[in-house]
């Protein structure tokens, strides 16, 4: 029996229960945990490096208000590049191919920061709606567009994240069935195709990286949007 390209999105189970949650959950238990020793060593270092720049570099343009998101941001980002990295070894899960785990982490977090908007300077947050100068005859027609706009960027967080990394393992198995199916018949092509995996494996490692990257820049941007 073959089994369909898309098998391999389908969270595994054991005795029917599934396995989404260890695949959710290993991340946390691979990254390194800091110690209260003065000099750590090189792994501890490096991820403290890591987290330091990454924060630095997302709210230097939020106000002080909105630094207290950082830390929920930054454990964000290391836990969908984690699952996202960790999802291109051989015979692993990804969670975050799943359009509803990629929801459920948008939805929320798009929500508080639109909630936060609303509480802190309701006047401002709802002026968004309305770009200044508008005609008179399309005030009505651009605010439905800006409402709109504004419920699909939850949606667009999660379509983003699910589309880029599951057209990226599809491509991945589409070509190395092809390096493999043609091993024996033309070696030197399927040697080709195999480098061609090889390069495209290195790019998938990237932008298994950048859209855990985009995710939570798109996030801080809304913050900065709504403080």
């Amino acid at each position: 029996m073959n089994l369909s390209f898309f098998d391999q999105f389908m969270s595994p189970l054991f005795l029917g229960i599934p396995l989404i949650a260890i695949a959710i959950l290993m991340p946390s238990l691979l990254l390194p945990t800091p110690s209260n020793r003065w000099v750590n060593n090189r792994l501890i270092t490096l991820q403290t490096w890591f987290i330091n720049n990454f924060t630095k570099q997302i709210f230097s343009p939020i106000n002080l208000g909105g630094h207290k998101w950082a830390l929920m941001l930054a454990s964000l980002m290391l836990f969908l590049i984690s699952m996202n990295l960790l999802g291109l070894l051989p015979y692993t899960f990804t969670p975050t191919t799943q359009l509803s785990l990629n929801m459920g982490l948008a939805v929320p977090l798009w929500l508080a920061t639109v909630l936060i908007g609303l509480r802190n300077q309701p006047t401002a947050a709802l002026g968004h709606l309305l770009p200044e100068g508008t005609p008179t005859p399309l005030i009505p027609i651009l605010i439905i567009i800006e409402t709109i706009s504004l419920f699909i960027r939850p949606l667009a967080l999660g379509v983003r994240l699910t589309a880029n990394l599951t057209a990226g393992h599809l491509l991945i198995q589409l070509i190395a069935t092809a390096a493999f199916v043609l091993l024996p018949i033309m070696p030197t092509v399927s040697i080709i195709t195999s480098i061609i995996l090889f390069l495209l494996t290195i790019l998938e490692i990237a932008v298994a990286m950048i859209q855990a990257y985009v995710f939570v820049l798109l996030l801080s941007l809304y913050l900065q949007e709504n403080v």
